[in-house]
């Protein structure tokens, strides 16, 4: 059984004739195109630790298989807004798993991308919480704390965001955002 202990978040941006190359132009801007990448699906480990990317890194080393859940976006089309959201919804308790949402998007701004991203975390958390279905009135956001209570659950939210508009020659312009795990 694999349980990442720690974790940390990252974004990039590329821009390449080449749509691949892009895409491993933005890896390198986030810091991760020197790992072999593998995708995994949105859940949060319990007892998982988030720390800053300069202190992520110092427990990888290139080459090595790394887990990340990974939110892409391309366009060759000039001036195009493009946007990759990774957003995080944490349990206040860590023995409790959360859940991360990724998030692609045309013609929105970062900001706009981020809120939803958060939202959709945290939306996300809630049905695996509460068994899906309609799960409105048992989630609330508190503005003045800047959390969600779900029942008597305190959530914290976050998300991490990468935006850019389509290189005005044409060329690929890729987004990334990432939750990159550390076993």
């Amino acid at each position: 059984m694999l349980l990442p202990k720690k974790c940390f978040i990252t974004k990039g941006v590329g821009v390449h004739r080449e749509k691949l190359t892009s895409f491993e132009l933005a890896l390198r801007d986030a810091g991760i195109a020197q790992y072999n990448l593998v995708r995994v699906s949105s859940i949060y480990p319990p007892y998982c630790k988030m720390v800053p990317k300069e202190v992520g890194l110092k427990y990888l080393s290139p080459g090595s298989i790394v887990h990340v859940v990974l939110a892409e976006s391309a366009t060759n089309e000039p001036n195009r807004l493009i946007a990759s959201s990774v957003g995080l919804a944490i349990p206040k308790n860590p023995a409790h798993h959360g859940y991360l949402a990724e998030h692609h998007s045309y013609g929105e701004t970062a900001k706009k991308a981020d809120d939803y991203c958060e939202d959709l975390a945290a939306e996300m958390l809630a049905t695996i919480l509460y068994g899906g279905g309609k799960v409105d009135s048992k989630i609330k956001y508190d503005n003045k704390k800047s959390e969600w209570r779900m029942a008597s659950d305190v959530v914290k939210t976050m998300a991490i965001t990468q935006s850019a508009e389509g290189d005005k020659n044409g060329r690929w312009t890729t987004v990334i955002a990432a939750c990159v795990f550390i076993m």
